[in-house]
């Protein structure tokens, strides 16, 4: 099922548990969950933190998603409906709302494209894409989380060289929460091992030569024999989007 947020509805609830506490439960789970299995780490993330736990998902795969579900279900997953997204994306969001059992939460910028514009000039993701990142992506997100205690991304080691020394389980001190990783050792095979086995939603650019998909105005194919994320904000030195800091 899938729900849509307002742009201007927000939480004031905070964990009832401090910043010493968060980062000394993040340690020890760390320790023990390393070399865990992805349903293991998803299972004791759910059982930590019940329903203040949320998947946040790009839905240019849904691999982490049918995992949680299939380990948690009804957990809550939260998408960025950026409004430069791919038709395709926006398509399989849609799927996986009737086709998982997963509470979706598309989460709106406070302006649309044409306010923005308006504000800012048009293609901004031209001129200054950290800026539009940060408008239509990461506010979205600081606001979504706001409910929440812990959260759970797709990151893996293997995405860039930036994330390769990635943890499963990390204090997120700038948001006063923990931040879940519970893919963090999957390899490209180990994705599609999963996918194939138990027939995931995918896609449907990836099997057009995308291998990572954000936006429309700002994603390309990469280049044969780039990496896999060289086809985001191609030509330019910016590599990630600001969720991830």
């Amino acid at each position: 099922m899938e729900k849509r947020a307002n742009a201007e509805e927000e939480s004031t609830a905070s964990p009832p548990i401090s910043a010493a506490e968060l980062r000394a439960l993040a340690d020890e789970a760390d320790a023990r969950l390393s070399e865990a299995d992805a349903a293991d780490i998803v299972s004791w993330a759910h059982h930590t933190f019940g329903p203040r736990l949320v998947v946040a998902s790009s839905m240019a795969d849904t691999h982490l998603v049918h995992l949680a579900q299939a380990v948690a279900p009804g957990v809550a997953v939260l998408f960025l409906d950026t409004g430069y997204h791919f038709a395709e994306t926006v398509g399989t969001r849609d799927a996986v709302a009737q086709a998982y059992r997963v509470d979706l939460l598309s989460l709106t910028p406070r302006q649309t494209v044409a306010e923005q514009d308006a504000a800012h000039g048009p293609r901004l993701y031209e001129r200054d894409p950290d800026l539009c990142c940060s408008l239509r992506k990461v506010e979205p997100l600081e606001r979504g989380l706001l409910p929440y205690t812990a959260w759970i991304t797709g990151m893996r080691r293997a995405d860039s060289p930036g994330r390769a020394r990635l943890r499963v389980v990390a204090h997120d001190a700038a948001r006063g929460m923990v931040k879940i990783s519970p893919l963090a050792r999957w390899t490209e095979d180990d994705v599609q091992s999963y996918t194939a086995r138990h027939g995931v939603l995918t896609h449907p650019l990836l099997s057009e030569g995308y291998t990572s998909i954000g936006c429309q105005p700002c994603t390309r194919r990469p280049l044969p024999g780039a990496g896999a994320r060289s086809g985001r904000w191609a030509g330019r030195a910016k590599t990630e989007c600001g969720l991830h800091p």
